[in-house]
Formats: C-alpha cells, structure tokens, sequence
C-alpha cells in the first residue's frame, strides 16, 4: 500500500509549482504559536506524519526533511520511514539549521513559500539574512488550504467564565496592570495572540484545543479591549459579562483588518505575534516589538491561584494513590496493556470533583517504550505489562481550580541493576533540584545543573528540559520561565510554578523520568539579597522499589523521607478505603524501613 505521505508530498510539489516556488516550510504552530494547535491548523503532521508537538517539515522539488528536537529522535525516526523525509536532529553536532539546508539545496533566484500566520516574526527575521545573502526569496503564499481537501473545521465549542475564587484577579484589574506595561514600553495598545494570555486576561477558557482550556481568538488591548472571536462561542452569559468589563466583541479574522488600518497609535506587537500580522501594520515605525508582558504576569501565581493549585494536588494525589495501589497486582494477575492502565488512571481522575479532562495525552511507556520520551501508545504498538521491568507513567489532568503533571516510574518487578543505577542517578537529580535555594532571579539554565551533576559524573544526560512553567486551569507548559541547558534567560521569582523532571532513557531498554511540579517560596534574606526556594505541589509517593540505597547521601534519603511524611499526611485523611490506605502507609515509611529489592 503506498503511504499516504507520498501522495500529499506530490500535490504539495504540483502546487509549489504552480506558485513558482522551489522550497515550502510548514511549522507545527498555529497563527497564534500554539505548542498544541487546533486539528485545523495541524498541516505539519498531515504533510509528514509525524504527530510530535515540536517539529518543522520542509520540502523541496526533489527532497524533504523534518527537524525536532530530542524528545522525538526515537518516534521521528518511525513515523518518518517510508515518506522520504531526512530526520534533522535539532542541537545535534553537525545538524544544519532550516536555513542552511535550503542554502544548500536551492539556487540564486529560487524562492521559498511560507504561510505568515503560521510562523512568528522573529521566526522569518531569523530566515531572511541566510537565504537574503544566499539570492534566494521568500514569498508569502498558502499551499496547504489549496490541497488538503478533507481538512478539519476550526472549532465552534462555547467559551465559559474562569470564576473569581479560581481566577483570583478580575479581568478589569488585569487588563489594567497590562495597559500600565504597555505604556511602560512606550506603545499604545498591544495585540495579544497567544491564546493562553488571552484565556488568563479575560478569564475566559475554552475546548478548542485538546487538553488545553483555551479557544481561537485575538484580543487588542488598548484605551478599548477588542476580542476578536467567532460569536458562535459566546453564550449569552459569556457575551453579558464581556459586555460588563467593558470589552467589544468583533469577528476573528476582523483583527487582520484592524491591524492594517490602525492609525495614530503605537502599537506593541509580541516577538512570538505571526509573520502577517507583522506585515500588514502601516507603518513599522508605529512598532514596538517586545516581549509579552502578559506571559510574565501570567507566571506569577496569586493567592487563589496558588490555593487552587493545593487543592487540584490534593484530588490528583487521591487518584495517583488508587492507580499505584491497584497497578503491581493488577499487571501480575495480567491482561494489562500501556493503553488499559492509562484508562485506567483517567478514570480515576474523572472521579475527582472540578476535573476538566487530561492536562495533556497520558505518556505510558513501557520498556523500551519508556526510553521514546513523548511516546503515545497506539493499538498497533500498545505493549503488554509483564510483572518485571520499568513503566514510566507520565500524566496530568486539568482541574476548575489548577493544573497536574506528574511523571512516575514504577518497577512492575525485581528491578536488575542498571535499572537501579539509572533509577537513582533520575532520583538524585530530583532531589536536588527540588532542594535548591538560589538568588530570587535566577534563571532556568542558572539551576539546571542540579539536576544534572550526578548524572554526569556518570557519564549520562537527557536532551529534553528539566523544568516548565504550569498554567492554572490553562495549558501544561507555560513560560516564559524554564529550567533547561540551553540559556532561557527569564527570571524565576517567588509565586512561579516549574516542573522538576529529569529524566534518562536507554534506547532499546527502557526509561526513567520523576516528575512534581513545583512552587517558587521565599526561603531568606540576607545582606545578599532575597533568596527563594521550592515548594513540592505534587502529592504522590515516589517509587523505593528501584532505589540503589548506597547511591543516596544521607541528605538526599531525609527529603525522600520527608516529602513522603508530607504526602501520606496530606492525602491519608481522604482516602477511606482501606487497601488504598495500607498501600499508602507502606509506600511512604521511611527508607530504612522498606526491604531493599
């Protein structure tokens, strides 16, 4: 049978053709940088195949290559076979950027097609000097709308009010706080496009994108408010209460003509805004282009926020606790795959008050499955749990009043011991992490090394980040903060939340990851500053069956110690059945108490 890809990768040449250009980019976002796009927007996994969330594909007359990063290395590689794309390993050694391979494989006179909406204006800034130098052009021109004929409609679910007590802030004061950001930069009014800062402005959330309460929109945040939104979503309390706030409504694709006919105003558009938007202002010396002050206030949580936050952990460790209870016996009686035990957690999750659905698709790895960091199990590779090996279980849910992500790995037997070497080298990092006390103002890369030492004393490392940002009631991964190697220079400040997940995978073998999410605290002040520090959110016991005891200091076995103290204090009073509870008293005794596997 011949792979569908083949076929897509002909009609977009034949177009290509016929729009006189010799090279086209197709990126995985949406006009508004969604990480996670609506399926209308989702042109790079219809062209490659390739369903990761971070990936570009482009193609040329005679060749096509697809670039991610090192999450997908493993599923990349699978998914792309058989559709003539080159994987581009993105940060590896060697590998060109999108730029240089097209230097590579066009002419002097060649053109290059991009869609505008679809790639941010730093995104083209970056492209056009490499390919400027090199003779080759770049011309604005939508291919995909013209040959993918069975493409998904843009979505039409009702929007529904974020309340006050979740919410913490109303929309007036915050759009009041941003207004006061946007003169501090010198502009009149900001066009905002990220979806998420949109949902947080307003408090509004959505079902437009799956696992993410977000929904299509633009909003322009001036002397007026302008939400650009098909009206369709408003329901009559929806349209009241933006009424109420003072906020107008006009149609979605109306922000592309507003934009163009702005006059009078300077106008401060986000780095990350699309290309098209970026094109159609009058004139550029009205600009200000700027990072989003929305993303920073967004990061710092309130006091409700923050309270909401403790108790979406609360439920979420309920469920955890019931799932790992019933996991060890169920897998030995068998009959259980990496896709029932995901139904299975979910269906815990639906049990608990205010829950929204997943936080993002439930990572079930198991062995070697575990070492593809962001593998989603299929029908076709739905792996059978055997009472021996690692499972590596990286889920969360969406909360009225916060947001989960949790990793755990769990020994479903006698661990061997590189799966305990490798096991606690994971846990080790962690743990450091998670004891961090640094200067409030740190940057992400500034911490990564705690995670990480051990690890490379060893002679390991992990590609991905160890740390992101989590959204209240909004999307998983939430900057502008991160906890990685590479440099991300935003600050993290007291009121932020982050993820502590580092992780290590042996490809063909297995993997392991340990995930909480946690919250920035103050820790102390000195005549050096403000020191801060962090808080665990996340309740759920960490698995001792794979921990090499010789390999934890005496510190690190104390937090173990504690964090699991605070957990079973936390969650013992809302369990009432009774197995549940034995099975949480014995996986948080201290250490020294459990027999070494």
């Amino acid at each position: 049978m011949t792979n569908p890809i083949l076929s897509r990768l002909k009609w977009l040449r034949d177009a290509m053709r016929r729009a006189g250009v010799q090279a086209y980019i197709i990126p995985s976002a949406d006009p508004h940088g969604s990480e996670y796009p609506p399926a209308y927007w989702q042109q790079r996994q219809w062209i490659s195949g390739f369903d990761g969330s971070a990936g570009t594909a482009v193609v040329t007359l005679d060749r096509a290559a697809l670039w991610t990063d090192s999450r997908y290395f493993i599923a990349a590689e699978a998914q792309l076979r058989g559709t003539s794309y080159e994987l581009m390993k993105e940060r590896v050694e060697g590998t060109p950027t999108i730029a240089q391979w097209l230097c590579r494989q066009l002419k002097s006179g060649d053109s290059v097609g991009i869609d505008e909406r679809v790639l941010t204006t730093s995104e083209v800034n970056a492209l056009r000097p490499c390919l400027t130098s090199a003779g080759i052009g770049l011309n604005a021109v939508d291919l995909i709308s013209s040959i993918w004929q069975d493409r998904p409609t843009l979505p039409k679910d009702p929007v529904r009010i974020q309340p006050l007590k979740y919410a913490g802030v109303s929309m007036r004061d915050k759009i009041a706080k941003v207004r006061q950001a946007i003169r501090q930069q010198g502009a009149d009014c900001m066009l905002v496009g990220a979806l998420d800062e949109i949902a947080w402005l307003l408090n509004l959330r959505g079902t437009d994108v799956a696992c993410n309460p977000v929904f299509v929109s633009f909003c322009l945040v001036g002397p007026h408010t302008i939400l650009y939104i098909d009206r369709d979503k408003l329901t009559p309390e929806v349209a009241d209460y933006l009424t109420g706030e003072g906020v107008s409504v006009k149609p979605y694709e109306a922000a592309y003509d507003d934009i163009s006919a702005l006059q009078g105003q300077r106008l401060l558009l986000p780095r990350d805004i699309n290309a098209h938007i970026s094109s159609l202002v009058p004139s550029q010396e009205a600009v200000v282009y700027a990072e989003s002050p929305i993303a920073h206030l967004k990061a710092v949580k309130c006091e409700a926020e923050i309270a909401g936050f403790h108790q979406a952990m609360l439920r979420d460790g309920v469920a955890m606790v019931e799932f790992l209870s019933w996991l060890r016996s169920a897998v030995a009686a068998g009959g259980q795959t990496e896709i029932s035990v995901s139904d299975k957690l979910e269906s815990l999750r639906t049990r608990q008050p205010l829950y929204r659905g997943l936080s993002f698709a439930t990572i079930a790895g198991y062995q070697a499955h575990g070492a593809i960091v962001h593998y989603e199990a299929t029908p076709q590779t739905d792996a059978a749990l055997k009472p021996e090996g690692l499972l590596l279980l990286d889920s969360g849910a969406q909360y009225d009043d916060g947001t989960t992500d949790i990793t755990r790995t769990i020994a479903l037997g006698r661990p061997t011991p590189l799966e305990k070497q490798v096991y606690t080298l994971v846990l080790k990092g962690h743990i450091a992490l998670s004891r961090c006390k640094f200067p409030q103002g740190a940057s992400g890369t500034q911490l990564d090394l705690a995670a990480r030492y051990d690890m490379w004393q060893a002679g390991y490392n992990f590609g991905h980040g160890t740390g992101h940002g989590v959204g209240s009631c909004l999307c998983v991964h939430e900057g502008p903060h991160q906890i990685r190697m590479n440099y991300m220079p935003a600050p993290i400040q007291e009121g932020m939340t982050v993820t502590d997940e580092p992780g290590l995978y042996l490809e063909g073998q297995f993997g392991v990851r340990i995930e909480n999410t946690l919250l920035c605290v103050p820790y102390k002040e000195t005549p050096f500053g403000k020191f801060v520090g962090f808080e665990p959110l996340t309740l759920c016991p960490i698995d001792t069956l794979p921990i090499k005891r010789s390999m934890l200091t005496e510190t690190e076995t104390e937090w173990l110690d504690s964090y699991h103290a605070h957990v079973r204090a936390q969650l013992l009073p809302l369990i009432s059945d009774p197995d549940v509870r034995e099975w949480l008293m014995a996986a948080t005794r201290p250490l020294a108490q459990i027999p070494e596997a």
